[in-house]
């Protein structure tokens, strides 16, 4: 059910994470957010930093905004943003270096690169019980994030397909990954159905595998069937959601992880198969390769697509102008009414500052304020640009 994008045209955000401020030096570390905030200093600094992600994002003129993650803990790569669940979870113990033998073949990097560094060192829980839902408290993080704004916050939340990747079998309880990853669907559906009862009302699951399983095993594999319906298990009864399936190919320090980053196999799965109303897909820094496959669909999308125009692998920040050429490469395939402007991933996760993504975040929403009046729509308020609200002015030397 469209509940946010439903009468906007060619809206603008940003994929989810979102640089921490420097003074944001705190982390839970698997403990329960209302524990957290009872330490004074920890939700002044949490309440602020989400504050402060909020006022970025409004400042730079999004139409639909994010909670940035602030959530996760600031540690290597990025890990938290899978790990939040499984340190909350009934049924995972430990934190340990995921074996040799079950490393998934697509995580495999030579020694002295950046993503052997970064599989190498990351720790995860093992299965050592049946896995059962434990309060996330994504409702309250919602909650703080929402009423910090009056434009719509939507909130993201790693697929449990992804955690599936790198967790370790030591209990008789499971004797393989499918029954783990079907019963981490069936908890994160709970934790989404008490987001959806607290009022959230636009809901994005992020990086389902089946881009990367449909390219190794086909996309009528066994092993697909089955993630498709661990998805659509995952997000069970939230039918008055707006449901966004974001999908890219990496974003551990702003690497990807994949060679072959082609959506082909995968194009009618996400379209037709899994149920969400957005699918996010990673264009610009794959040069828009595939874009014509939504073309071939001629006014049929079933979804709208949200595609990346500016990269979050790349510091340099985009121009406003670069942004533009790039919706007007997707409208050639794509009607105005279906299309949705983000960027390619989140800009968190390690790799970026505030100062780029707030100004690749500004780029988005002047691009499509251009590709707006050119279509003859009316452009949105980016204060960003406003001449009289920049942080420093340079006085007129006066003459003589």
């Amino acid at each position: 059910m469209l509940t946010v994008t439903k009468d906007l045209v060619l809206p603008c955000t940003v994929t989810g994470s979102w640089p921490r401020p420097r003074w944001y030096d705190v982390s839970m570390w698997g403990r329960p957010l209302d524990t957290c905030m009872l330490d004074t200093r920890f939700r002044e600094k949490y309440a602020d930093a989400v504050a402060t992600v909020i006022s970025d994002e409004e400042r730079a003129g999004l139409d639909i905004l994010t909670h940035g993650d602030l959530h996760c803990d600031d540690d290597m790569a990025g890990r938290s943003w899978h790990h939040y669940p499984l340190q909350r979870w009934a049924g995972f113990d430990g934190d340990h270096l995921q074996s040799e033998e079950t490393r998934s073949p697509w995580l495999r990097y030579p020694p002295g690169t950046l993503l052997n560094e970064i599989y190498t060192g990351w720790r995860w829980p093992r299965v050592v019980d049946k896995i059962e839902h434990r309060p996330l408290d994504y409702p309250k993080i919602w909650r703080i994030a929402q009423s910090k704004t009056d434009k719509p916050v939507r909130f993201g939340t790693c697929s449990t397909q992804v955690m599936g990747l790198f967790l370790d079998l030591h209990t008789d309880k499971y004797k393989d990954t499918r029954q783990v990853i079907w019963d981490m669907a069936e908890a994160m559906n709970k934790e989404l159905c008490a987001l959806r009862d607290a009022g959230c009302k636009c809901i994005q699951i992020e990086e389902p595998t089946l881009h990367f399983w449909a390219n190794t095993y086909g996309k009528d594999s066994d092993e697909v069937k089955f993630m498709v319906e661990a998805y659509n298990r995952e997000v069970q009864g939230l039918d008055d959601v707006e449901i966004w399936i974001h999908t890219c190919w990496g974003n551990p320090n702003m690497q990807r992880v994949i060679e072959n980053d082609s959506y082909r196999e995968s194009f009618e799965l996400y379209l037709h198969e899994l149920r969400g109303d957005v699918w996010t897909v990673e264009m610009t820094d794959r040069d828009f390769r595939e874009i014509e496959l939504f073309g071939a669909l001629d006014g049929r999308l079933p979804k709208k697509v949200c595609v990346g125009a500016v990269s979050h692998r790349s510091l340099q920040v985009d121009s406003p102008e670069q942004v533009a050429t790039r919706i007007r490469r997707a409208l050639e395939h794509i009607e105005p009414e279906q299309l949705i402007v983000s960027s390619d991933c989140g800009f968190g996760r390690q790799g970026c500052n505030r100062d780029i993504a707030f100004f690749k975040a500004t780029a988005i929403a002047q691009g499509c304020n251009i590709v707006r009046k050119e279509l003859g729509l009316t452009p949105t308020r980016v204060p960003a640009t406003d001449e009289a609200l920049q942080t420093d002015i340079v006085p007129k030397t006066p003459l003589g």
